[in-house]
């Protein structure tokens, strides 16, 4: 087992042969590395298999789906890659340029970053999401996965690097750390001069042990309390599809709905009909049902589970979803304040004026009227894809894509001017 310390050395020293690569050159990288995910599709399947198939006896249905990997996914994967592909070049672009009385030329000049960590759980699509990113923003990428999805990340990997080497380009600008224990993640955290940037995508502990433990610059991205706001002016109809949309089409992921807040004024019309929705047809249709976690009000409509204490304060990453009735928008603003983790929030509503209100009020990354949830995603955002969904708010928020994993540099021009 190789080093971690040995693999961001690597990619380290491999760094500056990509920031000075021309934007042809990196496409034709990212070219060859779509091209090798699909020849190479059958042993990633092979190995995502036997990750799955170890993993099914600690993991649930809804984490297997995260984990799982199929010839459409995989396909996927490389027209992920060929979109990244025809985007903008973030590098070397020009942010702000000022002529000074002196003559000097100021400009303010979009830069990669170096070498970005990332940590990440469950899901291998991010292995090629993060390395496509990586690669055509200028930097190199050092990739730790989690123990469930190894040999899918090394077999993801070794297709990354392949195309690398087909473009003769060092493969070392993508590494994967093979040491799956908390060590390494440590090493990662405290890697000060190695890492320009560290991304930890996956549940609450460990975003929190990066924040608590990293002495690299760390983003904070992933856990997503998300809320949708039933208000009294929803139309009823547009709000059970936004509802059953944002909590049941991959109810694993961090843009799914965690909470329900419902206007006082629909709850006993409007309840009813969500429980049949989420509840009585899915088991009907052989679907797992949603269990609803109903507050007192809601309780006193629908037959459901009673909320606990942290039912409005928990990522459930399964078919679960917390019901709260509320009296008005001003306080499913003030619930949220509370309970949001900064992601993504919507309300359902057909009043210009409250939505507005909303909008303005409401402090996430992502801020929805009359839409799922669902959407925030670098691919919906039209980035690509994504290096991670970013929850707070310096250097970078909501999608992370090209231009989040760029700095910026001055370059100033000058004839011989001195101070």
């Amino acid at each position: 087992m190789k080093p971690t310390i040995d693999i961001l050395r690597d990619a380290r020293s491999a760094a500056p042969a990509l920031s000075a690569a021309a934007t042809a050159d990196k496409n034709r990288a990212l070219e060859a590395i779509a091209r090798r995910l699909l020849s190479e599709r059958e042993s990633i399947l092979a190995a995502n298999a036997a990750d799955v198939e170890a993993a099914r006896e600690t993991l649930g249905a809804v984490m297997i789906d995260r984990l799982s990997l199929t010839d459409d996914r995989v396909r996927a994967m490389a027209d992920g890659i060929r979109g990244v592909i025809k985007l903008p070049d973030p590098v070397g672009r020009v942010l702000r340029r000022e002529v000074r009385a002196d003559g000097l030329i100021i400009e303010k000049t979009s830069a990669p970053l170096g070498v970005i960590g990332i940590i990440y759980e469950s899901r291998p699509n991010v292995t090629s999401d993060a390395a496509a990113l990586a690669l055509k923003s200028g930097n190199a990428v050092v990739l730790r996965g989690g123990k469930e999805a190894y040999r899918s990340n090394a077999a993801i990997t070794s297709a990354i690097r392949m195309g690398l080497r087909d473009a003769g380009l060092p493969e070392t600008l993508v590494g994967l750390v093979e040491d799956t224990t908390r060590e390494s993640a440590g090493e990662m955290m405290r890697a000060a001069g190695l890492i320009d940037l560290l991304i930890p995508r996956g549940g609450a502990g460990l975003i929190r042990s990066c924040v608590e433990n990293a002495k690299v610059p760390c983003i904070q991205t992933g856990t997503g309390i998300c809320h949708i706001y039933a208000d009294k002016d929803a139309d009823a109809d547009k709000a059970l599809r936004i509802i059953d949309n944002a909590k049941t089409s991959r109810p694993s992921v961090c843009n799914a709905e965690e909470v329900l807040l419902v206007h006082k004024d629909i709850a006993a019309a409007f309840l009813p009909r969500l429980k049949e929705r989420l509840v009585d047809r899915r088991k009907e249709a052989g679907l797992t049902p949603v269990e609803l976690r109903l507050d007192p009000a809601a309780a006193a409509i629908i037959r459901g589970t009673p909320a606990g204490e942290k039912d409005f304060d928990t990522e459930f990453l399964d078919y679960i979803l917390a019901v709260r009735v509320v009296p008005d928008a001003e306080e499913a603003i003030r619930h949220i304040a509370l309970h949001s983790t900064g992601h993504s929030e919507a309300i359902v509503t057909e009043n210009a004026e409250t939505a507005e209100a909303f909008v303005r009020a409401v402090d996430s990354a992502a801020v929805y009227i009359n839409a799922s949830t669902r959407f925030t995603d670098g691919g919906e955002f039209g980035l690509g894809c994504e290096m991670g969904i970013s929850t707070q708010k310096l250097h970078a928020r909501g999608p992370m894509g090209l231009e989040e994993l760029n700095t910026y540099k001055y370059i100033v021009r000058g004839s011989g001017q001195i101070r």
